[in-house]
Parts: C-alpha cells; sequence; structure tokens
C-alpha cells in the first residue's frame, strides 16, 4: 500500500485512465453535495489559502506507474463530480484562458481524455453502466442517451448554470481547481485485500449501504470477465427490477428478509452485511459465486413481485398490494419460501393465495385485538419449520390454530367483539381496512382512494340541537363512546354535502345513503333514527361480515386433535429422574425458581429431559441443570447480550455444558432469586423480540 498526498489535477494529468468497477454503487452525489463543492471551490479561487483538501482516492494498480488504467475503489463521487464541472467550465471558457492552462483544449487534453490515445483508452474516467454513456456524451459534447442517469445529467447541467452566473468569474474557479488537494492510496492485488480496506473505508464514516457492501464482497475479488459476467447476467437485472431509485431503498430490507428465511435468524438492519459473509463464504466455497448470486437474484425477483408490485397474476398481485398496505413486513422471510415454492410447483396458486390472506388475517386480527406485534418478526422467521410440504396448506393452517398466548390467532369471537368497539378513524390501516371490506369478493373494484371516509353522526363538537335530540338524553355518552367506532364510519364523495346534517336528510338528499352504491352503504336506506342501538346494530353487522373478510384457517377436528397431540408430546423424563432435585435444599431452591418462571408468560412451557430441565417460549430461553447444593442456569442468548451490574454470570462459549446458551448462572441461594428471574427475563424477552422492530 502506498498513500501521498498530490494536487488534483495533477494526479488527473497523470493518470492515464480511471476505472470505476461494474460492482462499484452508481453515481449518487445530490445537488446539495454539488453545491458544497462549488462553494469550497469558489472560496479557495479568491482567497490567499494555499490549497483546499477534497479527500482520498483510492485505487487498485497493476504496477507502480499511472500508466495503466486504474481501478478506482473509493473517491469515484467525487472524483466524478469534478469531472463534471471540468467538462462545464472547458465549454464555459471557449478558446479564452482565464488561468493558465484552463483553456477548453487543455481541459479537455489533460483531464477528461487521452487525445493520442483511441479506443477504450481515449477515456480519462470511465464509469459504469448508464453512469458511462451519459458522461462520455457530455465529454464528447452530443446528445445523452435516452436512457441516461439523471443524476449526472441534473449535475453537470447544475454546474452550467453556475458557471453562467454574472457573478462568477472563470479565473477564480480555476484558481480554486487548481489548489485542491488529495491523498491518493495505491494498492497491490497482491500484497494488499482490498475488500478488506473497502470495508474498513466504511466503517470510518463515509458509509455505503449493506448493498454495496454485499455487492463489492460479491464481485471484488473476481477475475474481471467472470466479474463482468455476473454483473451484466445476474446483479444488474436485479437492479433493473428494484428500479432505479427503489433500488437504494428497498434492497437491504430484501438482503434482510432473504438472510432470515435461509438462517432463521434475524439480522439488524446494521448487520446486514456481516450477516450475509457468515451465510454467504461456505456457499461460495461449496457451490461457487455464481450459484449463489443466482439464488439471491430469484428471490429478489419473489420480493419484487411482492413488494414492488411486479406480480403477474391479478389475485395474486392485489392480495400482495393488500399486505403493502397493512404493512406485513415481517412476513415476507415465510413469504419467500412459499413463493420459491409456488414459482417451483410444490405450492399451488389457489393455496398460496389463501395462504398470503391467512397471514393479511392474522396480523389484522391481532392488530385489532390490540395483541403486541413485537414478536411478530420471530414468529414468521421460524414459521416453515412447522410446515409439512405434503400437506402444505393444511399444515400451514394448524400452525396458525396450534399458537397459543402473544402468537395466537384471534378466533372469530374475539374479531368480532373488538371491531365493534375500536377507535376504527383513528386506526393507522384505516383506508386499507374499509377499502376490504367494500371489495370483498368484488371482480369489479371500488377505488376506496376517491371516497373520504364519513362519519354520520358528525365529528363537530358543537353538537346541533338537532343531533342531541336524535341521540337522546344520554347523547354526550354516546358520541364519546360510539363516535369513531365502526358502526358510524363509512365511505362517501358527499362529505362535503353531508356536512353535519341529520341523519334523514343525509340518507334523503341526492346522493345520499339510500341512492349510494357502496356495500359499506347498504341497509341505511332503511334506517329512521341514528342513534345507539342503530350504531350497534350496524357495527354488528358489519362486524359478523369481517369474520368472512378476514377468515380465520380451518381445518377437521380430527387433523387438529392430531397435530395437537403431536406438538404437545413430552419427553419420558421427569422430576423423579433428576437425584439432585429428591434432596431437600436443592428441590425448594428449584421449586422456588420454577415458579417464578412459569409466571413470567403464559407461553412458558417445562420439559424434563435426561440431563437438564427445559423452559421454552418459542425454543428453549433457559435450561437449569441440578447440582448436589445448586442450580446451573443457561440461558439461550448471547453472553455480549446480557445485561448483569453484579456479575453473576459466566461467559461459557468456548466450555462444554449440557444446557443451550452462552450465559451461565450459578444460583446458590434465595436471596438471589428475584436477581436471576431478572437475568432469565432478559432471555425469554430475547426470544420473543421485544425491543425489537416488528
Amino acid at each position: 500500500m502506498e498513500a501521498k498526498n498530490q494536487g488534483f489535477l495533477k494526479f488527473m494529468r497523470d493518470a492515464m485512465q480511471f476505472v470505476i468497477p461494474i460492482y462499484q454503487r452508481k453515481y449518487s452525489w445530490e445537488i446539495e453535495q454539488c453545491q458544497q463543492l462549488w462553494s469550497d471551490i469558489l472560496r479557495a479561487g479568491t482567497t490567499e489559502l494555499g490549497g483546499h483538501f477534497v479527500g482520498s482516492i483510492v485505487y487498485i494498480a497493476d504496477n507502480d506507474s499511472h500508466n495503466t488504467p486504474l481501478l478506482v475503489i473509493d473517491g469515484q463521487q467525487r472524483l466524478t463530480t469534478l469531472t463534471l464541472l471540468i467538462a462545464a467550465l472547458s465549454e464555459a471558457v471557449g478558446d479564452d484562458e482565464p488561468h493558465k492552462g484552463f483553456s477548453k483544449q487543455k481541459l479537455k487534453s489533460y483531464y477528461l481524455t487521452n487525445p493520442f490515445e483511441s479506443g477504450d483508452a481515449f477515456r480519462k474516467l470511465v464509469l459504469s453502466e448508464v453512469d458511462r454513456e451519459t458522461l462520455f456524451a457530455i465529454v464528447d459534447e452530443r446528445k445523452p442517451p435516452d436512457n441516461h442517469s439523471l443524476r449526472i445529467a441534473e449535475n453537470y447541467a447544475f454546474f452550467q448554470k453556475k458557471l453562467q452566473e454574472t457573478s462568477v468569474d472563470n479565473a477564480n474557479i480555476s484558481k480554486g481547481l487548481d489548489k485542491l488537494l488529495i491523498v491518493y492510496v495505491a494498492l497491490s492485488r497482491k500484497e494488499d485485500n482490498p475488500q478488506l480496506i473497502f470495508e474498513s473505508m466504511n466503517s470510518t464514516g463515509r458509509k455505503l449501504s449493506q448493498a454495496d457492501l454485499i455487492r463489492n464482497f460479491i464481485l471484488m475479488g473476481l477475475e474481471s470477465e467472470f466479474q463482468t459476467r455476473l454483473y451484466t447476467q445476474l446483479w444488474h437485472p436485479m437492479e433493473v427490477s428494484f428500479g432505479q431509485e427503489a433500488y437504494d431503498k428497498h434492497f437491504d430490507s430484501f438482503m434482510r428478509h432473504y438472510l432470515t428465511m435461509k438462517t432463521g435468524e434475524i439480522p439488524r438492519f446494521s448487520d446486514v452485511y456481516e450477516a450475509f459473509k457468515r451465510h454467504a463464504s461456505p456457499k461460495i466455497k461449496q457451490s461457487g459465486t455464481k450459484a449463489l448470486l443466482e439464488d439471491v437474484r430469484y428471490f429478489a425477483r419473489y420480493y419484487c413481485a411482492m413488494v414492488m408490485g411486479s406480480e403477474n397474476d391479478s389475485a395474486l398481485k392485489t392480495a400482495f398490494h393488500d399486505l403493502r398496505e397493512l404493512k406485513v413486513d415481517v412476513a415476507y422471510p415465510f413469504l419467500l419460501e412459499l413463493y420459491q415454492d409456488y414459482d417451483l410447483g410444490k405450492l399451488a396458486k389457489k393455496e398460496f393465495l389463501e395462504a398470503v390472506r391467512l397471514v393479511e388475517a392474522y396480523v389484522f386480527r391481532r392488530a385489532i385485538c390490540t395483541i403486541p406485534t413485537n414478536s411478530l418478526n420471530k414468529t414468521f422467521a421460524t414459521f416453515t419449520r412447522s410446515l409439512k410440504k405434503d400437506r402444505y396448506l393444511e399444515s400451514i393452517k394448524v400452525h396458525f390454530l396450534l399458537m397459543r398466548s402473544y402468537r395466537r390467532f384471534p378466533s372469530d369471537q374475539e374479531l368480532k367483539r373488538e371491531m365493534q368497539s375500536r377507535d376504527l378513524y383513528n386506526f393507522r390501516n384505516r383506508s386499507y381496512w374499509l377499502r376490504r371490506f367494500e371489495n370483498h369478493e368484488r371482480k369489479e373494484r371500488v377505488n376506496v382512494d376517491e371516497y373520504t371516509i364519513e362519519h354520520i353522526m358528525p365529528q363537530n363538537e358543537r353538537v346541533s340541537s338537532g343531533w342531541q335530540n336524535e341521540l337522546g338524553g344520554e347523547w354526550k355518552r354516546i358520541r364519546e363512546t360510539y363516535l369513531h367506532t365502526l358502526g358510524n364510519l363509512t365511505l362517501t364523495r358527499y362529505n362535503s354535502e353531508y356536512s353535519d346534517r341529520l341523519f334523514k336528510e343525509k340518507r334523503d338528499m341526492s346522493g345520499g345513503f339510500s341512492q349510494s352504491p357502496l356495500r359499506v352503504n347498504q341497509g341505511l336506506g332503511q334506517v329512521d333514527k341514528w342513534d345507539e342501538e342503530a350504531i350497534k346494530a350496524r357495527a354488528s353487522m358489519l362486524a359478523a361480515q369481517a369474520i368472512d373478510v378476514w377468515a380465520a384457517p380451518v381445518v377437521p377436528d380430527d387433523v387438529l386433535a392430531t397435530s395437537q397431540a403431536q406438538s404437545s408430546k413430552t419427553s419420558d423424563y421427569s422430576i423423579e429422574n433428576h437425584s439432585h432435585l429428591l434432596n431437600s435444599p436443592t428441590r425448594e431452591l428449584f421449586e422456588a425458581f420454577r415458579n417464578e418462571v412459569l409466571q413470567l408468560d403464559p407461553c412458558v412451557n417445562e420439559e424434563f429431559l435426561k440431563l437438564y430441565v427445559a423452559y421454552k417460549a418459542e425454543t428453549n430461553f433457559v435450561d437449569v441443570v441440578p447440582r448436589a447444593k445448586q442450580l446451573r442456569l443457561y440461558l439461550n442468548m448471547n453472553f455480549s447480550e446480557i445485561s448483569d451490574p453484579r456479575g453473576m454470570c459466566r461467559d461459557v462459549s468456548g466450555i462444554g455444558r449440557w444446557g443451550n446458551g452462552e450465559v451461565e448462572i450459578r444460583f446458590i441461594g434465595l436471596d438471589d432469586l428475584l436477581y436471576v428471574i431478572g437475568l432469565v427475563r432478559q432471555s425469554l424477552e430475547s426470544q420473543l423480540g421485544n425491543g425489537e422492530d416488528a
């Protein structure tokens, strides 16, 4: 590795060519960054400052000279932006030379082209893909291609406009450019590891997305021709399927869902790259880079169908749209695997569609019933472990029905009860649930976005005497209780016309409820008075419909009973098989401990095994190994994650043991019981997903 400081223009002039590898992210600087660079250059050109540092450029060179193309792995953003400014300046100065060496001909010959070279070597800076052709068109002073880079074109136009301002002196801009300083870092393929250096730079403030890091990890070390082929055939089509803007926004999320599906573990957003390396490294050794990238490409296509709206089948497209509106991101790891099996013909379209609708119903019912969502990510991350793919849809239904406590699928009775009493006007998905009500099983769908929500009993706090009479003597209580609930809400295009009119006026006027073509308004034309009884009756009717709109899974009783028996099967061991629990001191300690643990959450189960006692939610969160005078507890979590002010925990990640997890606690006396339970609770909450984004 060689690092030197140098004037930017000398560095550009001395180098034969700069090439941006295909795996690097596209040019992404926006006007804000260009404005800052412009201001810095203008200030440098109009003051006595000796120089202005603009950053570093890191490249890989095949030899010690600059006579071969330099492969830029960091610094392409400022290198490209300064090239755009030089191109705009060359156009602005023409044949003039406001500062020595800054005529159009010299600017082009020194910094934009290699005039004595031809073909690929003619260009000074070679970008990747769309960016490349757009920059070439600018340097050649010709019309840009139809599918041009918006960032390149916009930023070039920005500099053109700046140079046309009457207050700008081209000499000052030229002097400012002449004062720019950089540090260049030359790497050798034989002596340096460009990927590790790239990661190190990314950890020191110049942040790249997880997608950028993953792309570089996959492609950087490959032979050039193979690298180009993989990028062209697999990676770039994946970028195109996301779309230029959406790729930057969605790819990191896709990769997180992909890794969750593959590993059953949910990486933090900031750890996606590290998780991908752990997953990918053995895969690359086993099957090669191409096989790994093909797998990612397939699942990216499934993800785009669900999340980006690219699904071709109309029924599935609608179902995926509903999931997006409901914001069911946590289910994507589960649905990615289902989509692959659907694509491979292992799951029929009808069954896949029903499974998607079950996911939707599950999440919506839980939201209506105010069941905390912080465990949903773990629920779907491990869902496929329970699938029986020879009875695919049935096993999905059974698993939904067998989940208990915080993971349960709310029953029809629970949904009906909560649906009638919830504040649905301020519910975060109100446009979603109204649209689903209206369009359930409709072939000709109603665009609910063209309608507004109408309160039949008005929202206006200044309740008119007419509405007070309509509602009766307890009008204040009725209004407070039912204003934003299901029975009082509907859809209309006549919101302003309805205003605060009395119910009969809203019903009978032109365009009123009695003439409404909407399903959600059916029956309102036959109601004579809008009071508590009418609101409750309509709520009950719509809540009954909700059971069909967000249908619960149904399987034969014998199938459910058999599956329930299998899932609840316990081991053949009991407390009698643990000799250390038969003596009084340890038994007393154990009974006190088990009583507290079983009260942590209704989902906690106890299972006696041969060597230890397991306490489970989704899986073991604490294992108890009885000893003669103590209990050794093993928490199923990383030692780095435990909060233990008293220092009772020990890291046993590299030590043989009977229980699961890296954290050991030696529980000796009842005085420590509450503190120990606090430690155990951390393991349970980690498993349930408390504190994580759902």
